[in-house]
């Protein structure tokens, strides 16, 4: 499944990009980055993230609740949801 994730900053892109720099993106096995963009104004960060097992986004979002507060969204693909509501 995948989620789409808004990162907003608590203190500002810096303490953020410091941690990643140091220690990449603390994620567990199974969960998967697919794609991020950042905010013009450096403020928000919207990622696609992947996994089965819901636990696993949970464990990735406890190692950065100190400095990120998040917004997660299932999401799906427009071709997929076509698919489903429209059938084949």
């Amino acid at each position: 499944m995948q989620f789409m994730v808004i990162e907003r900053f608590r203190a500002g892109a810096r303490p953020i990009y410091k941690r990643f720099g140091e220690q990449g993106r603390l994620m567990p096995d199974g969960l998967e980055f697919v794609a991020s963009w950042v905010a013009a104004d450096l403020g928000r960060v919207f990622q696609v993230m992947e996994c089965d097992d819901i636990t696993l986004l949970q464990a990735w979002v406890a190692n950065w609740e100190d400095i990120v507060e998040f917004e997660i969204v299932p999401v799906s693909s427009g071709p997929s949801v076509i698919e489903a509501v429209l059938g084949s």
